[in-house]
């Protein structure tokens, strides 16, 4: 297997769609985002319902104590599930709580639920599917394993490129963690490096039942246009399922639109269903206590102050919700406005480099120095990575001090010893606001991949409560606190020198990663 074969992804390129931004922003306060609401389904939650976690450590514990509590289902999206003994425990919890729910009489059933990528859940001899099959044979009616694999991969590709190369090709990045009615979103996988010190972002949403049935089926669906894993360590497509790469990719990527689409909208109608009755049924509320004194009126709910907006990418299957809220968000930020947007893989679309580049706000910017990047050390062709970022940094930030836009568009690289950086999404201030109203969360690193090769989910949480601002205006702050200002200088530093192959390959390459 030469290394010219690793240029066969190139042959398959996938052709940008560009969409135009669906509406403009409203004035008012937290509500000017309610635009959204025309897109996906608008969840209205308490601000109390919302946690938000600062470290690996703190979301490998809860990803445990949710597990032990849970009494009805546990569903789980990641790329991967790591080898090592933490990962372990993890799948020593579900199966102590399967057993459990199964000696429990009179208890609701336990379900679990399981969605990884093919090709990263298969990577080497000991996997994440080794790690899981003992479950799937202790409770084959109980549990379920689907492996998502890309219908871009196929035929001759598919046979060319070796193990982790193909990859590149496309994969499943959603990152939801489910328990009962409580919803884990993050960009970490369930790996040791993400329980310890990599970095990232997680947003726990407790006693939410509308949102974690949303993402119930959402997982369900794309498990359902998946690989099925077996007892026998082998994989098969449930029946009348069109294959992924060896039955007819349109037909395949019809069918997931679909679903996944049914699943979107539904969640809209229903929502706007549910909207309407709280609305009337508040307002008659309201009008029986002025006539009634102050009887009982327990079952109104307080009008929520958070609302939770599920935004979905899937190129592959002709999805493109995530970019077009993004888009639209950073082409509407006024003048003033500051926002804050991490990723651990600095490789922007073009046109979210246009939008930051051509509009009004602020922007800071948080990615990894070469030190921290999860590629940094790595062996082969992978280990040139964090200087392709550095080539790509270096010119986006070129592109700045040529426009004279270094005091609106600030670049900050995260360092810390011993640590690598994952954390990715957005926060954005309005003008004249110290604190944030809204918050971008899930797995998109707003590059190339995400937007239109891989599977992606987050959630834009709007929040009009000055407590929950300040949470995350805290995680905004601590992790920009472990970060330097990019100037000239810090290209000319010795570690920064990029080889002159890498220059001339990352151009070639730079949609892969």
């Amino acid at each position: 297997r030469s290394s010219w074969l690793l240029l066969a992804p190139l042959l398959t390129p996938p052709v940008p769609v560009v969409t135009a931004p669906p509406c403009s922003l409203c004035p008012e306060g937290a509500h000017r985002f309610q635009w959204i609401r025309n897109l996906v389904p608008e969840f209205g939650i308490s601000s109390s319902h919302v946690k938000v976690l600062s470290s690996p450590a703190e979301f490998y514990e809860l990803l445990k104590v949710q597990i032990k509590a849970a009494k009805q289902r546990v569903v789980m999206a990641s790329l991967y599930l790591g080898t090592g003994l933490l990962e372990q425990e993890l799948v020593d919890c579900l199966e102590e709580t399967l057993e459990k729910s199964l000696q429990a009489k009179g208890s609701p059933d336990l379900r679990v639920s399981i969605l990884l990528d093919y090709t990263r859940g298969s990577r080497g001899r000991k996997n994440s599917r080794t790690m899981l099959i003992p479950l799937l044979q202790r409770f084959p009616e109980k549990v379920r394993v689907s492996l998502f694999h890309t219908p871009n991969l196929r035929g001759l590709l598919r046979l060319l490129i070796p193990e982790r190369f193909n990859e590149t090709i496309g994969l499943q990045h959603i990152k939801v963690y489910l328990f009962d009615d409580n919803v884990i979103l993050s960009g970490a996988n369930l790996s040791d490096l993400y329980f310890t010190n990599r970095q990232d972002r997680y947003v726990l949403l407790q006693d939410s039942p509308e949102i974690a049935d949303f993402f119930t089926e959402l997982v369900d669906t794309i498990g359902d246009v998946s690989l099925q894993l077996q007892r026998d360590d082998t994989v098969q497509m449930m029946e009348g399922m069109v294959h992924p790469y060896q039955g007819d990719k349109v037909a395949y990527c019809e069918i997931a639109n679909r679903r996944v689409m049914e699943v979107i909208n539904s969640a809209r109608t229903r929502q706007e269903l549910l909207h309407a009755k709280t609305f009337h049924s508040n307002h008659s509320g309201s009008s029986l206590l002025s006539q009634q004194g102050s009887q009982a009126s327990e079952d109104v709910k307080p009008e929520p102050d958070t609302w939770i907006y599920p935004l979905i990418q899937m190129k592959p299957f002709g999805i493109q919700i995530d970019e077009m809220v993004t888009e639209t968000l950073l082409t509407e930020a006024e003048r003033d406005a500051r926002i804050y947007l991490t990723t651990g893989y600095f490789n922007l679309t073009q046109a979210y480099m246009d939008l930051i580049l051509g509009t009004r706000a602020e922007y800071r910017i948080l990615l990894a120095s070469p030190e921290v990047n999860g590629f940094f050390g790595a062996k082969g062709v992978a280990g040139a990575i964090p200087a392709a970022y550095v080539y790509i940094e270096h010119q986006f930030y070129s592109e700045v001090c040529y426009l004279q836009q270094q005091q609106r568009v600030q670049l900050q690289e995260y360092s810390r010893a011993g640590w690598t950086f994952h954390a990715k999404g957005l926060w954005l201030y309005l003008a004249g606001s110290d604190l944030p109203c809204l918050t971008l969360i899930g797995s998109p690193n707003f590059g190339y991949r995400s937007v239109h090769r891989d599977l992606e989910a987050q959630v834009a949480i709007v929040t009009e409560n000055k407590a929950l601002q300040q949470q995350l205006h805290q995680e905004q702050e601590q992790l920009y606190l472990c970060s330097g200002v990019v100037s000239t200088s810090t290209f000319e530093q010795p570690n920064r020198y990029v080889k002159l192959w890498v220059k001339l390959v990352t151009p070639l390459i730079k949609n892969f990663f």
